[in-house]
């Protein structure tokens, strides 16, 4: 078995206490306490109690502190996955949206998130799922917006002529607009 790790000359466990005492990240805090176990001669294991962890988190903690400092310690956001869509494809997505399906290529006459995901496909061979594309869209600057269908044959103008216009059912009485006794 190797020898272990050594922590940085810099810092001692006085002052990886204090700095444990004014850090706002509590997970920052635990480690800072477990590696000034560390610095005061502890042993790993004792450290790794200290921040309820085993022994290879205590090493990739030393690890971090000795290449970034304290900072190293901080809690970070996990990056996610890298997106499917580079630069270029997503300024030909965005085109052909500016532009608009053509009805007898396409066979569409509005663009729907599940067409742009076909088109995606055919154009660059990428498989995308309805919530991915809908944060691409969303990315660049597009909303979803639907509109409400209406029949093609549909007349405005026939609408108006068959709307009901009943008067209200609740009127007020002719006793009520007269001045009442005194």
């Amino acid at each position: 078995m190797g020898a272990a790790i050594g922590l940085r000359e810099d810092f001692g466990s006085v002052r990886m206490r204090a700095l444990a005492r004014t850090v706002k990240d509590a997970g920052q805090a635990r480690r800072l306490l477990a590696l000034a176990v560390i610095y005061d001669g502890g042993r790993r294991t004792e450290a790794a109690k200290v921040g309820s962890v085993g022994l290879q988190i205590i090493r990739d903690w030393v690890l971090r502190f000795n290449a970034r400092g304290p900072d190293g310690l901080i809690t970070g956001k996990a990056s996610g996955n890298p997106s499917k869509l580079n630069d270029d494809q997503r300024q030909a997505l965005k085109g052909i949206v500016e532009r608009g399906p053509i009805p007898a290529i396409h066979g569409v006459v509005r663009w729907r998130l599940i067409d742009l995901m076909q088109w995606v496909w055919e154009e660059f061979g990428i498989s995308l799922s309805e919530p991915t594309m809908s944060r691409e869209m969303k990315a660049l600057g597009y909303r979803k917006l639907s509109a409400r269908p209406r029949h093609y044959g549909q007349n405005e103008f026939a609408i108006e002529a068959f709307k009901k216009t009943s008067p209200p059912s609740w009127r007020r009485s002719g006793r009520a607009s007269q001045p009442g006794p005194r």
